[in-house]
């Protein structure tokens, strides 16, 4: 996703750990491979209707819909696609009339992963999925140990067996052309109010 803001706001997104500060785009914009979600979706079914609050150019949102679901799309920088610009983490609610059968699902900016975690337990009933791509490294550490898994919040990893591409620029010629992505993936089901153990599935 790409973010604009002041000094203490400027996102990065995944994939970004990849490049040099000269080299990355100037609004940190790092597409998904669509193909994210297919896989996700040969192993469990989601809530029908998904918040996609990081969209970018849309490309979860529209192989979502393409699935079948209704996807309210929004980002902090308009790329011409989505239906509000807003900064997620200043939300207080969902943005669906009802909260039965509803998630969150994005690719978060990387460095703020933690923030996106938090706020999205924050404002989400239990039992309401929060669903986010992450480098497979976000198991790692005390502190996200502490916060988040400890407390049985993260009721799935769904792991890529293939590397995924985040491409910059959404430029994934270009970047199968060069070698592909170095980075390993997984999608992270968050759940308040989960009391399951985590369940590791790959994809």
């Amino acid at each position: 996703m790409d973010w604009t803001g002041n000094k203490n706001s400027i996102f990065k997104t995944l994939g970004a750990s990849n490049h040099t500060d000269k080299e990355r785009d100037e609004n940190d914009f790092y597409a998904t491979d669509p193909i994210a979600i297919d896989k996700l979706l040969k192993v469990v079914s989601l809530p029908t209707h998904i918040w996609e609050c990081s969209c970018g150019q849309g490309h979860l949102s529209e192989r979502l819909k393409q699935h079948g679901y209704d996807v309210f799309s929004s980002d902090l920088v308009d790329r011409g696609y989505g239906d509000t610009i807003v900064d997620f983490l200043k939300t207080t609610k969902m943005p669906f009339d009802t909260l039965s059968d509803v998630a969150i699902l994005t690719n978060p900016p990387y460095k703020y992963h933690k923030e996106f975690i938090r706020h999205a337990l924050d404002i989400l009933p239990e039992k309401v999925p929060a669903i986010f791509l992450l480098k497979t490294t976000a198991l790692e550490g005390k502190a996200r140990y502490d916060e988040f898994y400890r407390n049985k919040y993260l009721k799935y990893v769904f792991q890529f067996t293939e590397r995924l591409l985040c491409a910059k620029n959404a430029q994934f010629d270009e970047m199968k052309a060069g070698g592909g992505s170095a980075v390993s993936y997984a999608w992270f089901w968050f759940e308040k109010g989960n009391t399951d153990d985590t369940m590791l599935r790959w994809i």
